[in-house]
């Protein structure tokens, strides 16, 4: 049995590969007001914009690439059952080579309902208006807004639970659910921190920071590893 690595990514691991996010600008994701496109109460006062918006994003993302990040925690399978829980809606952990990747908020390359959670299809190209379900609701992006229930943060829970060895990698630890996730941490877990700021959180036995660009901190925690 391979020792079970979890690690938790946020957009600070596609920063490198040029995916920037509504954090890099207060507030501003792409030079559009984050909750005119990412909440329920955008999506109703202009869902339009909202389905360009995220047309736009998945342009982006078919654009980007991995980064050595993203390979480098694929590589680590090799010696550990590595697990991933991202905060990001792009697919480069996928191409990047990991097994397991569970998205908390959502994937750019699946629409649903609106009517209905489950009903998802996959998606490369545009979304349009229109675009209607089996169900005969409108297409939406597959993506939980601001406001919207996190549905994958109780299978996310347990993979942090049962975690031999915890990394966070990217992510400011300011959006709930998924910054509660280190609470779930068992104590004395060996936990690595990477970030280019390290966010303020409780400390615990057992941690180290890895003050990097993603990139690089990959890379030392393979040495440390």
């Amino acid at each position: 049995m391979k020792p079970r690595l979890v690690v938790l990514t946020g957009a600070g691991i596609s920063a490198e590969s040029g995916l920037r996010t509504f954090r890099d600008s207060d507030g501003l994701w792409e030079g559009y007001d984050v909750y005119e496109v990412a909440s329920p109460k955008g999506w109703q006062q202009n869902p339009a914009l909202v389905q360009d918006f995220y047309n736009g994003r998945r342009k982006d993302v078919m654009a980007a690439m991995p980064n050595a990040a993203h390979t480098g925690l694929a590589k680590l399978e090799e010696k550990f059952d590595v697990r991933i829980i991202t905060q990001n809606i792009d697919d480069l952990h996928e191409r990047g080579g990991s097994s397991h990747v569970l998205h908390l908020h959502g994937e750019i390359f699946k629409m649903r309902s609106v009517h209905s959670e489950e009903l998802i299809y996959d998606i490369r190209g545009d979304i349009k208006m229109g675009d209607l379900a089996g169900d005969g609701g409108q297409l939406r992006p597959h993506i939980v807004w601001f406001g919207e229930a996190v549905t994958m943060i109780e299978p996310a829970i347990k993979e942090v639970r049962e975690a031999d060895i915890f990394v966070v990698i990217g992510t400011s630890l300011q959006v709930y659910p998924a910054a509660n996730l280190l609470q779930y941490v068992k104590w004395r877990t060996p936990t690595y921190i990477i970030d280019r700021k390290i966010p303020s959180f409780e400390s615990m036995p057992n941690q180290f920071k890895i003050e990097k660009p993603a990139t690089e901190g990959v890379a030392e925690l393979i040495q440390l590893l």
